[in-house]
């Protein structure tokens, strides 16, 4: 997601990143997860995704932003459709907005 290397091989280590993180009351959702390798999920602790994205490309990588605004446009539309996450849904309204500005640049 982050740094797009290949994951699942000898070296390289998958682990499911909550982009809303749990602290944040991000919940643990298929539209809420996404594979990265285990030094950017540890990296990004509890980074919000629209911040992260912006250190990856400091850093040289190539994060894939609009996977990014795709996958949080589906965790909005489920917790519309399902209700709850009310600690959530200020955080990713506002990640949105942040993120839909930039990728509209």
């Amino acid at each position: 997601m982050w740094c797009r290397r290949d994951v699942d091989t000898a070296l390289v280590r998958a682990t499911t990143e909550h982009l809303i993180p749990r602290i944040k009351g991000g919940p643990s959702w298929t539209e809420n997860e996404v594979v990265a390798c285990g030094r950017c999920n540890r990296d990004r602790g509890h980074v919000s995704p629209a911040e992260w994205l912006d250190q990856c490309e400091l850093l040289g990588m190539s994060p894939n932003r609009p996977l990014v605004v795709a996958r949080l446009e589906s965790l909005q539309r489920r917790i519309e459709r399902d209700g709850g996450q009310w600690r959530a849904r200020p955080y990713l309204k506002g990640q949105l907005r942040r993120l839909r500005k930039a990728v509209a640049r």
